[in-house]
């Protein structure tokens, strides 16, 4: 009888531990007609980003593999490629406001045909206090290797609480590069939420 009972929740207790919130991505794009779709493309880092930085080498090695999966080929670093894709990363931590003591007092009263009288509430929180949020924001330039003009662009942001499964720079990186490719080239200018 016991035993009928529990298992059912064994499951249900597995399942529960590997899911994983993902937080939504918001991704935009832009591009005129005429955007490639296959070449090879090699990978360089936006200004001001440290090529050779651990952190550069997750967001570039997460934007090699979704294009790969879109269909273009990823030179191997030095050599040469009829396309550039330029990747930049921001990070921000952003820390909750807070305000006012965990202790709050609220006075109440009323009076109606059955009397009067007057409530005293106390509330008080524990919940602590409320983590930072970890933003990320990738973005990625494709463009004819030897010159500036850009064919597509875009970026992709997403915002999970510090700690979280979801907020690890490998996880955020590989989730934003996933995003923005998906449908590839998309639709220019317009802002799409992908979860």
């Amino acid at each position: 009888m016991t035993r009928r009972w529990i298992s059912p929740l064994i499951p249900a207790a597995m399942l529960g531990g590997c899911a994983t919130a993902v937080a939504p991505v918001d991704v935009t794009r832009f591009h005129t007609g005429g955007v490639p779709t296959t070449g090879t493309v090699a990978l360089a880092p936006a200004p001001g980003i440290d090529g050779s930085a651990i952190e550069y080498r997750t967001y570039a090695n997460a934007v090699a593999v979704a294009l790969t999966r879109t269909g273009f080929t990823v030179a191997e670093p030095g050599s040469a490629a009829r396309l550039t894709a330029t990747v930049g990363y921001d990070v921000a931590v952003q820390r909750p406001y807070e305000r006012g003591s965990p202790v709050s007092v609220g006075v109440g009263g009323a009076t109606g045909s059955y009397g009067s009288g007057v409530g005293l509430g106390i509330g008080i929180n524990l919940s602590g206090r409320p983590k930072p949020v970890i933003a990320t924001r990738l973005s990625v330039r494709l463009s004819r290797s030897g010159t500036r003009e850009a064919l597509w662009e875009g970026r992709a942001e997403t915002a999970a609480k510090e700690g979280t499964p979801a907020a690890q720079r490998g996880m955020a990186a590989a989730k934003l590069a996933d995003a923005l490719f998906r449908d590839y080239p998309g639709q220019s200018g317009a802002t799409i939420t992908v979860r």
